[in-house]
Formats: C-alpha cells, sequence, structure tokens
C-alpha cells in the first residue's frame, strides 16, 4: 500500500536468493516470513516470483514441524497469500492453520496477517461476500485497536468490496472514505487506486454510463506502470465489457421473462473488441466474441475448452460472460452449467471487486432459467435483479 511495488518484489526476491545460498533453512523462513504486507487483490503480480516463495516456504514449514510457533504462522500465511487464486485447497488449510496459532497465541499483527490469508481463500465458490464481510468487519476492528494500519485499511477495503456485492451503496462509500482519510494521513498512496476503481464504478449505479467509462479509463492510466500487473492487464476492457453485460441483463423494473437463448448478444455494437488486451482475462472473453462474430461453432468449442477460473474477485463476472456467450449459441450444456455455478450467488451484484460489475447475478439466472424453460425460477430471479438494482441505485441523501 505504500508504492515501490517491484521495487519490493525485486528486493524480496534478492534476499530469499542470498538466504538459500547460505543453506540457512532458517535464515531462510524468517526472511519469507518478514513480508507480512496487506494484500487486496487476488491476482499475484509476479507468478514465478510466487511459485519460488511457495516452494520455499513449504520446505521452511516442512523443517519447523508442526511447533505451532509465531514462525511457523507467519510462514503458513506467507504461503496462503502467495498461492491465492489457486483451485485447490493448500492455500486454504493453510490460512486456517495460521488463523488458529495466531488465536492461540493471542497476537494481534500475526492474527491480522493470517486473517488477510483467510480472505485469500474465501472464493472457493460464488456467493461468499457475507463471509469476507466478517473478515474485514474483524479486521477493521482488530487493527484500530491495536493501531495496525495498514491492516485497518485492507478491512476497510474488504469492506468496500462487499458493500459493493450487496449492492449497499452507502456501505460501500463509508468504507472507501475511511481509506482514504487513512491512506492521505499515513501516505499509502496505492489506497487511491483502489478507490478510484470504486468511483468509477459507482458511476454505472447512479445511472451515468459516459461518465463511468470517462472516470474508468482515467483509473487505468493511474495504474502504476509496472507495479500491479496481477490487477492492470485486462482490467479496463473487462470493466468496459462489464457495462455492456449489465445492460444485457436488461430493465429489472420489467417482469417479463423473455428466451435469451439464440439471441444476438447484447450490447456489444460494433467496437472492436477483439482487438483489446484481455490479458488473463482473454480465455472467458473469447467465447462471447466469438458467438458476437457469428461463428457459433467456434464460440461452443472454446465455451467447451475453458478451465476452471481463479478463485478470486472475478469469478462471478467471469461466470457471468459465460453465462451470455452460453445463451448466444445456445447451448444448453453450458447454460445448466452456468445456472449451477452462479445460483449461490443469486443475492448478489458481480460487482463484489470493487472495481467493475456485470450487474446483479440474479438477472443472468433469469435469463439462464429461461432458456431452460424455468418461468417461475426466471421470474423470481427477475424480482430479485430489480430488488437489488432498486436498492444500490437508491438516492444518496448526502
Amino acid at each position: 500500500m505504500t508504492g515501490r511495488l517491484a521495487e519490493a518484489r525485486r528486493h524480496r526476491a534478492e534476499a530469499i536468493a542470498d538466504a538459500e545460498a547460505l543453506g540457512d533453512a532458517r535464515l531462510t523462513a524468517q526472511v519469507l516470513a518478514g513480508f507480512d504486507v496487506p494484500a487486496i487483490w487476488t491476482r499475484n503480480d509476479d507468478d514465478l516470483l510466487s511459485e519460488r516463495i511457495v516452494r520455499a516456504a513449504e520446505h521452511a514449514l516442512t523443517g519447523i514441524g508442526p511447533s505451532g510457533s509465531a514462525h511457523r504462522s507467519r510462514l503458513l500465511s506467507t504461503l496462503a497469500l502467495e498461492l491465492r487464486g489457486v483451485t485447490d485447497d493448500r492455500g486454504r488449510r493453510a490460512a486456517v492453520e495460521a488463523e488458529r496459532i495466531a488465536r492461540t497465541l493471542d497476537d494481534p499483527g500475526l492474527l491480522a496477517f493470517a486473517l488477510n490469508a483467510r480472505f485469500m481463500h474465501a472464493f472457493d465458490r460464488v456467493g461468499l461476500a457475507d463471509a469476507r464481510a466478517r473478515i474485514g468487519a474483524e479486521l477493521v476492528d482488530l487493527a484500530a485497536r491495536r493501531h495496525l494500519v495498514t491492516f485497518e485499511v485492507l478491512g476497510h477495503l474488504i469492506l468496500l468490496q462487499t458493500c459493493c456485492a450487496r449492492a449497499d451503496r452507502t456501505g460501500a462509500d463509508e468504507h472507501a472514505r475511511a481509506a482514504d482519510r487513512l491512506a492521505q494521513r499515513y501516505e499509502l498512496p496505492l489506497v487511491g487506486v483502489f478507490t478510484g476503481w470504486y468511483a468509477a464504478l459507482r458511476r454505472t449505479w447512479v445511472g451515468d454510463r459516459d461518465a463511468a467509462v470517462t472516470a474508468y479509463r482515467a483509473a487505468a492510466e493511474r495504474l502504476p506502470t509496472d507495479g500491479m500487473p496481477g490487477l492492470a492487464q485486462g482490467l479496463l476492457p473487462l470493466a468496459l465489457l462489464g457495462l455492456r453485460l449489465a445492460d444485457a441483463v436488461g430493465d429489472p423494473a420489467d417482469d417479463r421473462v423473455v428466451p435469451a437463448a439464440g439471441r444476438p448478444v447484447d450490447g456489444l455494437g460494433d467496437e472492436d473488441w477483439a482487438g483489446l488486451d484481455w490479458g488473463p482475462h482473454e480465455p472467458w472473453v473469447r467465447p462471447l466474441l466469438l458467438a458476437h462474430s457469428g461463428d457459433r461453432g467456434a464460440a461452443v468449442s472454446a465455451l467447451r475448452a475453458l478451465p476452471d477460473g481463479p478463485h478470486d474477485l472475478l469469478r462471478e463476472v467471469r461466470l457471468c460472460l459465460v453465462a451470455r456467450a452460453a445463451l448466444a449459441v445456445d447451448d444448453r450444456p453450458a447454460i445448466e452449467r452456468a445456472a449451477a455455478a452462479l445460483r449461490p450467488a443469486a443475492a448478489e451484484l458481480a460487482a463484489g471487486s470493487g472495481v467493475l460489475t456485470a450487474g446483479p447475478v440474479a438477472g443472468h439466472l433469469a435469463d439462464l432459467a429461461a432458456a431452460l424453460g424455468h418461468d417461475e425460477e426466471a421470474a423470481a430471479h427477475r424480482r430479485t435483479a430489480r430488488l437489488l438494482t432498486a436498492r444500490v441505485r437508491a438516492v444518496d441523501p448526502t
């Protein structure tokens, strides 16, 4: 949160290399555990460095054994943070053990770091905003009492994200202001990256789409050029496409349930979406763009070739992309899979990242249910989408 991320990663890699060259396992473990920096984004900036840290941390943990020490807890949290987004349970298990040790030792700093690790692995399915909100609330309370400023900021950013998912615009605004106040007081410049993207997202909720596009482009220009590739790569195109996905959900005030299967992809227009740099999001965008171009066969093949995506802040958004592509090509198995995957998030907006939205998940579920002939389910989802949209668009008394 203090900036100079690329430089910090370089120093960390050098320190690990020096420690490993000495062949001192304890020193290596100390170096690994010495970088207890809060993290809010669920994609690593340097995958090669993360893989190296994971190997070194596992080796160090083997040497320490099940000691129940603060050192082991810190190593476990380090391991879990570097395993963010993975689809297996190693990171989650490491975070849970780190938290248990920290609570046993009654160490506030250790617990804050472990809660950060827990947050990174609270994405094993969609619809878990409430669970992440509990982690964020505990972080804010713990860090405020113990003057752990960067973790207090982290807690507010987590709560900003979860408020976005729950269509609580007032709450998100409050946590954005709290994070910005702390950032200004303690000179934490990277906080403004996330609150700036939230400000752009917020404009979509008050109905000013043109201003939202402008704000998104401005937020992208302010991203550090080499410090946050895990966040920056492909984010602006995804945010702009997300605006179109939200439009594809339809007017939430309209109770009519119209099957979406087989119709053209909504809202993409004539823009050259295929020419944009989608970064790591490209595999999930590809089926939709192929469907939009009219190449149904290629779109169906791309849908069926999709990997299990990262378990991260953008999981709901990726599934909404898949849902729209499946509907556009009328691929019933893909429609069924998308509906099953998205149902746990029916009460949320696909905005849990706090930086972009794909509209109410229930709106996409309504179209999926209609395409499957489940008209009552579709109508219920449409009502939910209408309620969420009305809530997030409610007039702010301030």
